[in-house]
Order: structure tokens, then sequence, then C-alpha cells
């Protein structure tokens, strides 16, 4: 059998696995300070929790759990029709499934909220660091798992919810080094604005769902998809005209009002100059085609995404916006609530490439302690006991062997100091300390090793 992974998966050795650790760690820094608290939901889901929140298309990312021992209730041929019609997004049975594997973190949060309001303070700011699943075509920064680092917080509808999240954008980027990024805004109610404006209310969903494939299809590609979606020429035209305002944010939205006059822009643009207005040092550009697909969406939507030359990556990095009636599906209504999710995959792609992580989180600050015979090894295993008590990390190598095996297990794991204990260092109760970036090693006692390993 040949070792290997699913596809739109990966391993992370130890190195990888610590640069990882550094973004959630530097993350959660930023969501604490800024008031939020930690939840964990389970990894699957009931299938109604699921269904139905993302759009036809999401529903078909969703990974599906078959229901344990299939073929006791059917027969096998209704079982497999059953199932030819779940596989293609047309059914989802419980005969056949009733669970699935979550596919973002803030449907599960509204689902917690529902179950959970009564014990909640509200408004309830939450973070969740936790890997989701889609079963999406893997390809550069798309991945079928992956970790998603949310801050949400439900039961306030105040715009200083979203200028709080610009402001974790801010400080959450900066403490990664990532200089730079621009944060794109836009608002639901403007894209139903525009929905209104063309006549065609009674397509929204088709509407964002086209507009939301402009970067990865192009506008001639939006074009067609929203031909196939029963669009009008005139109506078509009339949509890409929106997609060609320039100017400043201000400019923007001064432009899209003249443009069109209804009570959804009017409302969008409100809220888009209030936020613009609490967020002045902030990278933000309002993006009229920004859809973010999800049909929970109510109102202001983000996006960010990196503009540094030197970086390869084209895609978002961070994503969320406001939903107003995610927990009323859930039999809790009227409580309104805002979030971003920042993709810990795809930053990690991001830094790497441009060589943002520090040196310091990467390199082994473990010293490893060398018996040159039983019971030399024994001795060290004592110290070892005694360092990890005065809070010094360090390991023993666990057998007698050469220095030169010991010390190229020290150099593959990249450890700066080697103590070594042999038979003269036994009798004479001293350690030899080898320095394993210089090369240079000296003989000490217990005191002298102690007051320069806690130096």
């Amino acid at each position: 059998m040949q070792a290997s992974i699913p596809s739109g998966t990966r391993d992370f050795g130890p190195v990888q696995a610590q640069k990882r650790k550094y973004i959630f760690n530097t993350l959660e820094q930023v969501f604490i300070l800024h008031g939020y608290q930690p939840i964990e939901t389970p990894a699957m889901e009931n299938l109604s929790t699921l269904a139905g929140k993302y759009g036809d298309e999401g529903d078909q990312l969703l990974y599906k759990i078959l229901n344990s021992r299939l073929g006791e209730s059917k027969k096998a041929d209704e079982v497999k029709a059953e199932f030819e019609l779940m596989m293609g997004g047309k059914s989802f049975t419980p005969l056949l499934t009733e669970r699935a594997l979550r596919y973002d973190l803030t449907v599960p949060f509204a689902r917690f909220v529902a179950m959970n309001h009564n014990n909640l303070p509200m408004p309830f700011k939450r973070y969740q660091i936790q890997p989701v699943w889609r079963a999406d075509r893997p390809q550069k920064g798309r991945y079928r798992e992956f970790y998603q680092c949310d801050v949400d917080v439900v039961g306030s509808n105040t715009i200083y919810n979203e200028a709080e999240l610009v402001s974790i954008y801010n400080m959450a980027f900066e403490k990664l080094g990532l200089k730079h990024y621009q944060i794109k805004i836009n608002h639901r109610k403007l894209l139903q604005g525009i929905a209104l404006y063309i006549n065609a209310e009674d397509k929204f969903i088709d509407l964002t769902i086209a507009i939301d494939k402009l970067d990865k299809i192009g506008v001639d590609g939006v074009s067609l998809e929203l031909v196939k979606r029963g669009f009008e020429q005139s109506q078509i035209e009339k949509v890409l005209s929106i997609f060609i305002i320039t100017g400043s944010a201000a400019e923007k939205l001064n432009q899209i009002q003249e443009t069109i006059s209804n009570h959804f822009i009017k409302a969008a643009v409100e809220e888009l100059t209030q936020l613009l207005a609490l967020s002045k040092n902030a990278k933000i550009e309002i993006d009229f085609t920004l859809a973010r697909g999800l049909n929970y969406y109510t109102g202001c939507i983000f996006e960010v995404v990196v503009n540094d030359p030197a970086c390869t990556f084209s895609g978002s990095i961070s994503g969320g916006g406001r939903y107003d009636n995610l927990t009323g599906i859930f039999g809790l209504p009227y409580v309104s609530g805002v979030g971003i999710s920042f993709g810990a995959d795809r930053i990690y792609d991001v830094m790497e490439e441009l060589n943002l992580f520090p040196e310091s989180i990467i390199q082994n600050n473990s010293i490893l302690i060398c018996g040159m015979d039983d019971e030399s090894v024994h001795a060290g295993f004592e110290l070892q006991n005694i360092l990890i008590q005065n809070n010094i990390i360090c390991e023993l190598y666990p057998e007698a062997a050469k220095p030169k095996k010991m010390f190229g297990y020290a150099d593959k794991k990249g450890l700066k100091k080697v103590i070594i204990i042999g038979e003269n260092e036994r009798l004479s109760k001293t350690y030899t300390v080898k320095d394993m970036t210089v090369g240079e090693q000296q003989t000490i006692s217990f005191e002298q090793l102690l007051n320069e390993l806690t130096a």
C-alpha cells in the first residue's frame, strides 16, 4: 500500500505546524484584546442545519456523512437511486444521510446561539478557530480541508461592530507583518438596489451568484452567466455600467446615488458612509462587484485581498459580513449578527511566499542531553527532570550512542546546545556543554549550568 492523503488536504511537519500556530496565536491575541471569547462546535452538524444556507452551489460542496447500515430498511436499487440524487445535490433524504461536515463556522455559530441564548450575554462576542470542509475542486489557495479563524458579534446591529471588525483587520495584519492588502467592502442592500434598478428583484440570488464569480471568470464570463440565468441584454448592460464606476470611496458612493435612487441604495450608502468615517486610516476600497455569494448576508460585506507585487496569490484571505436573519432559521428571530473569517491556510501560503514568518518561531530552543554510556543516560534522565522543573526546555537522547549520531540528531532538529555526560563528568560532577552553532564546548559545574540556562 502506497502512503497518500486525500486530494485537497495537507500534512504539516514540525516547522510548518509552528508557523501555523504562530498565525493562530497572533489572531487569537487580537480577538481577545477586542473582548471576544472562544467557543468550539462539533466537526459534524445535522444536515438540516447546514443545507440551504449556502445556496445551491454551496449545498453541492457539503461533505455528507452516510448513515450506517443503509441496506436494512430498503432494497438496494432504491438506496442506489436515492444516493445518486443526493450526490447530484437534488436530495437530502434522511434514509441516506442526516449529518454533514461543517462547511463554515458561521452557521454552526448561529445554531449555537439559538440553543444557548438564555445563558449568553447580549451582545455576545465570540471567536472560533477550527477546521472546515468543502468538496471543492482543489487548486492553489483552495483546499478541501482548511482552518477558519472567525470573530462574530450577535445581538447588536450598530455600525460600530463593523468598524471594530475593520480595526481587527488592521491590527491582525500589522502583527502578522502583512503590509500590502486591501479591505474591500460593499453592502447587500446596494446589490438589492441594483436588482430593483434593472427590474430583477425576483432574480436577486441569481444576480449575486453571477457577480460573485467576477474575479474567477471576468466581465465576459459574468455576462454569459447572467444570460444563462435569464437576464436580458439591457439588464446586463445596466449591471456592467455599475462595475466601471471609479474614484475614491466617497466618490463611488456619490456616483451610485446619482445613478440609482431607491430606498435600498439610500440605506446602503448611509451605512457605508458611516463605516468609512469610523475607519479613517484603514485600507478600505468600495467595490460594487463584491457580492459574497452566501445567501445569509444582509448588510455590509467584507473581503480582503493581497496586493503585494511580490505575491502570486490572487484570491481573498478573509471575508464576512452582516447577517440579520440567520438565527431566525433556528427559532431565534430578530438577532442580528456580523462577523469576519480569516482563512488561515491562505494567510499561511501568502506569508510563506513573502517570507514574513519571524525566524524566532522556528528556532528550536530545546537542549539535548546526551549520555555516553548507560549510567550516564540515567544521570541525564535525572538532570532532565531537574531542568524541566526550572522551566528549561530540554530532551534526553534515550540511549547511549556515538557522539556523531547524537550530534546529527541535534543538527536535524536545529538544537543550539548539547549537554554531554560521560564517565569523567559523572565522577567530577560536571557537565560538558557544546554550542552547536559555533562548535565550541566547555565543562562546567551544575550551578554554572543552571545559571547559564536560566540567565
